[in-house]
């Protein structure tokens, strides 16, 4: 058998063929960046002040104005305090207006804000609870990572592509459908391996049918659909305000995804590493039929197909700083919708730049002036104030995290790119 570029020349590198397996594992990559929405929107620290409709027993025709004024305190720039409130008293509404409340206490029934996009009070005492939930996602997309990275090599691209878009259906409709916060944990942990696996073996599946000078294409592209994704979200809960909702509206897509997702052709290049000669020379011929091209007999008798090595990656510390950066988007101290929204279209010049640059000089120089530069970037975040923080991290989201592509080497094929990425987070 034939060098595989030499194949890839032949039945045409670039052809029908490839444009369509690109498509069909782009769009899922556009939906994973929804993985993230109650992440986002659900466990972020919303604008609120304590449920005080106790005093409405004393003074039924209170506005709202007067009944806050009543019941909440004040922080020292004036502002209602977020997580106190007066403690109850058995008073009349006069009394209350003569003498005041003085005694403040935790909240007691709840807090006030905008349910469609907060559910389980992961706020004041309970804070804490926002980084368990952010914890248990990431040691799912690692679990998947681990899990799906070694069994791509042994089971093949294919399936190990397809099974974690099983999971993404699945725990997005069971992240919607959770009555309480514990179950939202396990559903978020599913949802992150099915992550983790995807984003793993798809970006090898894709780059593996691709020659050298169209590669870059298959890496970056899948990157500007999860930008896209990042924008279209914002877009999405600020039109749907119920979370739940929500997220029933985002695994409709996915299903489709998980119904065509097994039409898509195994690996070539991984099946003649395995030795299954047969079978991949069956998917070339289709290629090559799909491309319209005419592969020469010859092409199957030569036997020079060579081995690959697998190569060292800075996928862990690209992605710890890029999720660090989606955690927080949070708390950037802009509305929400549009914080995230500028999070993901900002990311799209740097895939522009990503591509430019892969193209001009190659992945080496790539991957080390890009982390260089977001590793002296996350350090002048240090010298910016608290409050005037919002355009240095996305700069370092820009510039650096998303410059995940740089990995694949120009002249050698990805076939244990998987190996590589097994410390994925």
């Amino acid at each position: 058998m034939a060098d595989f570029g030499e194949i890839l020349r032949a039945i045409g590198d670039f052809g029908l063929f490839q444009k369509t397996i690109l498509i069909a594992i782009w769009i899922p990559c556009f939906l994973l960046s929804l993985t993230f929405a109650s992440i986002l929107f659900v466990e972020s620290d919303p604008e609120r002040h304590c449920n005080t409709d106790w005093i409405l027993g004393a003074g039924p025709n209170l506005t709202e104005e007067e009944q806050l004024n009543l019941t909440v305190p004040r922080e020292p720039d004036g502002s209602l305090s977020r997580c106190l409130m007066y403690a109850p008293v058995n008073w009349t509404l006069d009394s209350i207006r003569q003498y005041g409340l003085n005694h403040t206490t935790a909240c007691r029934d709840g807090w006030v804000y905008d349910q469609t996009l907060y559910q389980f009070d992961l706020v004041c005492d309970e804070a804490n609870m926002v980084a368990v939930a952010q914890t248990v996602l990431m040691a799912g997309i690692l679990t998947g990572s681990l899990l799906f990275g070694p069994l791509g090599e042994s089971f093949g691209r294919r399936r190990t592509t397809q099974i974690p878009v099983l999971f993404l259906f699945i725990f997005m409709l069971t992240t919607g459908l959770c009555p309480n916060y514990y179950l939202y944990l396990a559903s978020q942990f599913g949802l992150g391996v099915g992550y983790g696996g995807f984003r793993i073996n798809c970006i090898v599946l894709t780059t593996e049918w691709i020659g050298i000078t169209k590669r870059s294409l298959g890496s970056c592209g899948s990157q500007f659909f999860g930008a896209f994704g990042q924008a279209f979200l914002a877009v999405l809960i600020f039109f749907i305000r119920d979370w739940r909702l929500a997220q029933f509206v985002m695994a409709a897509p996915m299903g489709l995804v998980a119904v065509y997702i097994w039409f898509i052709p195994e690996s070539a290049r991984w099946l003649l590493d395995r030795g299954r000669t047969e079978e991949a020379k069956e998917l070339i011929l289709k290629a090559a039929a799909i491309n319209r091209r005419t592969v020469p007999q010859s092409l199957f008798e030569k036997n020079t197909f060579p081995k690959f090595f697998p190569i060292k990656s800075f996928r862990f510390a690209l992605n710890l700083s890029y999720f660090c950066l989606t955690f927080n988007v949070g708390k950037f101290g802009l509305d929400i919708f549009l914080t995230q929204l500028l999070f993901g279209l900002t990311e799209i010049p740097a895939h522009l730049l990503c591509f430019w640059l892969l193209e001009l000089a190659g992945r080496k120089l790539s991957l080390m002036s890009t982390v260089l530069v977001g590793g002296l970037l996350c350090l002048c975040i240090l010298a910016v104030p608290a409050g005037n923080t919002h355009f240095i991290r996305d700069s370092v989201g820009v510039l650096v995290t998303r410059m995940q592509h740089s990995w694949l080497p120009s002249s050698t094929s990805p076939l244990d790119a998987t190996k590589c990425l097994t410390l994925h987070l």
